[in-house]
């Protein structure tokens, strides 16, 4: 397997409570730059969403050191199930994020003092969103409308007007589908997915339900599998991107939809070594590689980057072997890239620690 090139650089942040999730917080300046973190301690069972900075700390005349140091926090009655954040620099910026007790909440934070202002969340006791754990969010790029789903099989639609939380369920399957992941498309539009490596999409101008289905008999008996994670490209949003069990990366083109793309997976047949055999957690497209793939044909799958339970960070792109940036003895629970400064990646490792990568900014280091 490729290695990650010799100008790769890791810090590694030790904390004191589990790092469930991590995200960037988009940057108003190239010098207030904020990690949203949801910890948990699971001495005490209190959870929290933190806010750190990333800061230069001077060492001596000559030499200087990253550091990331504690800015502001959130407590949170439960532990918190997904995490996202806006990413349109604005002020101030959106943070929501959804609890296993069903709930979902949005704080807001001064981009330059990465202080939490003010924060929306249901009334004690209310649990008109889900019954039981949501599973995963997503907030639109200006953070002022958010989509959940949950194992109760329900898909709703929150937002924010004149601090206030508005909500228009979308879809109630009562329990007889689990949504396990979802991400915004367009304005309009989102895909979910579930068991059995299953995919919808939606489309808010066709009520009803899910426009399109991708079925996990295409997977040639891998289909008690479960997708984890889903991404789509701001302009290739014909193809949603899946992470799931065993290793599973793969490629739904809404143009033909029977058979999907495998770019990775455990037993899937792939002539390529896979990068991990275990649960994806996270996957992205890979913004830092993609500069020369403006003028590619639109059915090639741009290069992405994934987590897993077995501790790998990992560059995948068609048809080429896999990049692997980390190798951690312990699950990378989840990621993000920098959307200003895709050359920066932030982890959450499940040895109660942050990583940061920095990649050379010359993509062909790899």
């Amino acid at each position: 397997m490729a290695g990650g090139g010799g100008d790769l650089v890791v810090h590694r942040f030790p904390q004191s409570k589990a790092v469930d999730s991590v995200r960037w917080l988009p940057a108003v300046s190239a010098f207030d730059r904020f990690v949203a973190a949801a910890v948990h301690d699971p001495d005490s069972g209190s959870s929290a969403l933190e806010v750190h900075a990333l800061e230069l700390i001077q060492q001596g005349e000559e030499s200087d050191a990253l550091d990331l140091l504690p800015r502001d926090s959130w407590s949170s009655a439960s532990r918190i199930s997904a995490l996202r954040c806006s990413n349109v620099p604005a002020e101030p910026l959106t943070v929501a994020l959804s609890t296993f007790a069903g709930s979902l909440h949005f704080l807001f934070v001064d981009p330059v003092e990465g202080t939490i202002e003010s924060e929306l969340s249901p009334v004690a006791g209310e649990r008109w969103l889900h019954s039981g754990p949501i599973s995963a969010v997503d907030l639109q790029p200006e953070g002022r409308e958010c989509v959940s789903v949950g194992q109760d099989g329900r898909v709703n639609l929150v937002s924010v007007a004149e601090g206030s939380m508005e909500h228009r369920r979308v879809h109630d399957a009562r329990g007889l589908v689990s949504y396990t992941a979802v991400r915004w498309g367009s304005s309009v539009e989102f895909a979910t997915g579930g068991l059995a490596f299953g995919l919808q999409w939606w489309d808010q101008r066709k009520p009803g339900g899910p426009v399109s289905h991708l079925k996990g008999d295409s997977f040639q008996g891998m289909a008690s599998g479960i997708v984890h994670s889903i991404d789509v490209h701001p302009s290739r949003k014909h193809i949603c991107l899946a992470g799931g069990s065993s290793g599973a990366v793969f490629a739904w083109d809404l143009r033909w939809q029977k058979q999907p793309v495998l770019l990775s997976g455990a037993g899937l047949g792939q002539q390529r070594q896979s990068p991990c055999e275990s649960e994806v957690w996270e996957i992205q497209y890979d913004s830092l590689i993609q500069t020369g793939f403006s003028s590619t044909p639109s059915a090639k799958i741009l290069p992405v980057m994934i987590c897993s339970e077995d501790g790998v960070l990992a560059v995948l792109e068609q048809g080429k072997d896999p990049i692997e940036l980390l190798a951690e003895p312990c699950a990378v629970n989840a990621f993000d890239i920098d959307g200003r400064n895709p050359s920066d990646v932030v982890c959450s490792l499940e040895w109660e620690a942050i990583a940061l990568l920095m990649r050379p900014r010359d993509s062909s280091a790899f």
